[in-house]
Protein backbone atom coordinates (compact mmCIF):
# COMPACT_ATOMS: atom_id res chain seq x y z
CA UNK A 1 0.00 0.00 0.00
CA UNK A 2 1.22 3.52 -0.96
CA UNK A 3 2.08 6.07 1.74
CA UNK A 4 0.76 9.09 0.34
CA UNK A 5 2.88 10.56 3.23
CA UNK A 6 6.15 9.70 1.87
CA UNK A 7 4.82 10.97 -1.31
CA UNK A 8 4.35 7.45 -3.01
CA UNK A 9 1.93 7.32 -5.69
CA UNK A 10 0.63 3.57 -7.43
CA UNK A 11 -0.01 3.77 -11.38
CA UNK A 12 -0.52 1.02 -13.74
CA UNK A 13 2.05 0.98 -16.47
CA UNK A 14 1.84 -1.60 -19.49
CA UNK A 15 -1.39 -3.09 -17.53
CA UNK A 16 1.01 -3.61 -14.31
CA UNK A 17 0.74 -2.27 -11.03
CA UNK A 18 3.73 0.32 -9.64
CA UNK A 19 4.74 2.40 -6.97
CA UNK A 20 6.40 5.85 -7.97
CA UNK A 21 8.40 8.09 -5.68
CA UNK A 22 10.40 10.79 -6.12
CA UNK A 23 13.09 10.13 -3.14
CA UNK A 24 15.58 12.42 -2.32
CA UNK A 25 17.70 10.59 -4.67
CA UNK A 26 15.40 11.03 -7.38
CA UNK A 27 15.21 14.81 -6.66
CA UNK A 28 18.88 14.99 -6.94
CA UNK A 29 18.82 12.85 -10.36
CA UNK A 30 16.14 15.23 -11.61
CA UNK A 31 17.96 18.61 -10.81
CA UNK A 32 20.88 17.21 -12.58
CA UNK A 33 19.03 16.43 -15.32
CA UNK A 34 17.08 19.54 -15.72
CA UNK A 35 20.16 21.97 -14.59
CA UNK A 36 18.16 23.30 -11.88
CA UNK A 37 20.64 23.89 -8.25
CA UNK A 38 18.28 22.96 -5.41
CA UNK A 39 14.83 21.95 -4.76
CA UNK A 40 12.88 25.07 -4.69
CA UNK A 41 13.84 25.74 -8.65
CA UNK A 42 12.70 22.08 -9.10
CA UNK A 43 9.44 22.60 -8.06
CA UNK A 44 9.23 25.97 -9.40
CA UNK A 45 9.96 24.53 -12.80
CA UNK A 46 6.99 21.85 -12.04
CA UNK A 47 4.90 24.36 -11.35
CA UNK A 48 4.52 26.02 -14.48
CA UNK A 49 2.76 22.97 -15.68
CA UNK A 50 4.05 22.87 -18.75
CA UNK A 51 6.23 19.82 -19.59
CA UNK A 52 7.84 18.32 -22.45
CA UNK A 53 7.07 14.93 -23.30
CA UNK A 54 10.70 14.13 -22.35
CA UNK A 55 10.25 15.88 -19.09
CA UNK A 56 7.72 13.11 -18.53
CA UNK A 57 9.78 10.23 -19.33
CA UNK A 58 12.37 11.70 -16.62
CA UNK A 59 10.08 12.28 -14.26
CA UNK A 60 8.59 8.88 -14.36
CA UNK A 61 11.52 7.16 -14.65
CA UNK A 62 13.16 9.09 -11.92
CA UNK A 63 9.88 8.42 -9.66
CA UNK A 64 10.24 4.52 -10.64
CA UNK A 65 13.55 4.01 -9.68
CA UNK A 66 12.60 6.04 -6.62
CA UNK A 67 9.82 3.27 -5.99
CA UNK A 68 12.35 0.25 -6.74
CA UNK A 69 12.05 -0.24 -9.89
CA UNK A 70 15.23 -1.00 -12.07
CA UNK A 71 14.24 0.80 -15.43
CA UNK A 72 15.31 3.33 -17.71
CA UNK A 73 13.95 6.40 -19.32
CA UNK A 74 14.21 4.40 -22.30
CA UNK A 75 12.00 1.92 -21.16
CA UNK A 76 9.87 4.36 -19.49
CA UNK A 77 9.34 5.84 -23.20
CA UNK A 78 8.09 2.62 -24.49
CA UNK A 79 5.67 2.45 -21.83
CA UNK A 80 1.98 2.30 -22.35
CA UNK A 81 -0.56 3.84 -19.85
CA UNK A 82 -4.92 3.92 -20.13
CA UNK A 83 -5.70 6.80 -22.16
CA UNK A 84 -2.76 7.23 -24.15
CA UNK A 85 -0.87 11.14 -23.37
CA UNK A 86 -3.70 12.03 -20.79
CA UNK A 87 -3.23 8.98 -18.74
CA UNK A 88 1.05 9.75 -18.80
CA UNK A 89 -0.15 13.74 -17.62
CA UNK A 90 -2.28 12.34 -15.16
CA UNK A 91 0.06 9.96 -13.76
CA UNK A 92 2.92 13.02 -14.02
CA UNK A 93 0.60 15.37 -11.90
CA UNK A 94 0.16 13.07 -9.21
CA UNK A 95 3.16 12.18 -8.71
CA UNK A 96 4.41 16.15 -8.60
CA UNK A 97 1.15 16.80 -6.09
CA UNK A 98 2.62 13.77 -3.85
CA UNK A 99 5.87 15.30 -3.89
CA UNK A 100 5.75 19.05 -3.99
CA UNK A 101 1.77 19.41 -2.89
CA UNK A 102 0.38 19.70 0.68
CA UNK A 103 1.14 17.00 3.60
CA UNK A 104 -2.62 15.67 3.29
CA UNK A 105 -2.58 15.09 -0.29
CA UNK A 106 -5.55 17.19 -0.55
CA UNK A 107 -6.04 20.56 -2.60
CA UNK A 108 -6.34 23.40 -0.42
CA UNK A 109 -9.68 25.38 -1.50
CA UNK A 110 -6.99 28.55 -2.31
CA UNK A 111 -5.57 26.05 -4.78
CA UNK A 112 -8.86 24.77 -6.20
CA UNK A 113 -9.78 28.80 -6.48
CA UNK A 114 -7.34 29.51 -8.43
CA UNK A 115 -7.42 26.72 -10.92
CA UNK A 116 -11.13 27.31 -11.32
CA UNK A 117 -9.99 31.32 -12.05
CA UNK A 118 -6.92 29.67 -14.67
CA UNK A 119 -9.26 27.78 -16.79
CA UNK A 120 -12.07 30.54 -16.69
CA UNK A 121 -9.26 32.99 -18.15
CA UNK A 122 -7.56 30.71 -20.26
CA UNK A 123 -11.48 29.95 -21.33
CA UNK A 124 -12.38 33.43 -22.03
CA UNK A 125 -8.64 34.41 -23.38
CA UNK A 126 -9.10 31.23 -26.33
CA UNK A 127 -5.78 29.66 -24.77
CA UNK A 128 -5.30 25.58 -24.65
CA UNK A 129 -6.60 25.04 -21.39
CA UNK A 130 -4.11 23.82 -18.61
CA UNK A 131 -1.96 20.51 -20.46
CA UNK A 132 -1.45 19.81 -16.17
CA UNK A 133 -4.24 20.00 -14.30
CA UNK A 134 -3.12 19.63 -10.46
CA UNK A 135 0.11 20.58 -10.40
CA UNK A 136 -0.31 24.54 -9.48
Amino acid sequence: MTNRHRGEIDATLDGAPHRLCLTLGALAELESVFGDEDMLSLAERFSTGRLAARDAIRILGAGLRGGGHDISDQMVARMRVDRGASGFVEIVARLLEATFGTDDGARSASADEDATQHRTATADDGDAPDPFPGTR
